[in-house]
């Protein structure tokens, strides 16, 4: 039998009170908080199959804009359903086929047009985890206007000679018992 892979408790900040608020920017919603002061630098967190109304995304676009950058987490599913920690693990693939992390240019190019317009940003970096780890590494390696990226548990890109031609400075954080990505990888 394998290991259901999410072994995480969804419940632990369903209580968290969001610093931030949505809004629609074209054909997306997202959260976006801003720090209490005037800044030109944005961060862009992308979720994991969680979704973006996930309340741990949330907390973590607040910790971010705590720390003096305007940080917005749209929803990369456009409107279709993220997984749940209910779902089955054997559905996953399929869910994955309508869910591909490496298709988020479109969404990307939404979300940097108003952080520039609306929120005068000049300096756009951007954050994943899981799913959105693997869409950063993706976006890392096709989008200039990104100028640093983080990938945190990211599943990367292994079936494309391109992978290491990254535009912009990019970290990868792995952790040693990860179910997705084995040590001998990384």
């Amino acid at each position: 039998q394998m290991a259901d892979p999410f072994l995480y408790n969804t419940g632990e900040r369903s209580n968290y009170g969001c610093l931030g608020h949505e809004v629609q920017i074209e054909h997306l919603k997202a959260y976006v908080c801003r720090p209490s002061f005037s800044t030109d630098k944005a961060v862009i967190v992308v979720h994991d199959v969680f979704g973006w109304r996930f309340p741990d995304i949330r907390f973590i676009v607040d910790l971010i804009a705590g720390h003096g950058y305007i940080t917005i987490c749209p929803d990369f599913f456009k409107g279709t359903e993220p997984w749940k920690s209910t779902d089955h693990w054997a559905d996953f693939p399929d869910w994955m086929k309508n869910h591909d992390p490496m298709k988020v240019d479109k969404e990307a190019d939404v979300v940097l047009k108003y952080l520039k317009e609306q929120c005068g940003a000049k300096k756009i970096g951007i954050v994943g985890f899981s799913w959105g780890g693997m869409a950063v590494h993706h976006l890392m390696l096709k989008n200039p206007q990104l100028t640093a990226g983080v990938s945190l548990y990211g599943r990367i890109i292994r079936d494309s000679e391109e992978r290491y031609r990254l535009l912009n400075p990019t970290f990868f954080i792995f952790g040693e018992k990860d179910h997705t990505i084995s040590l001998d990888q990384v």
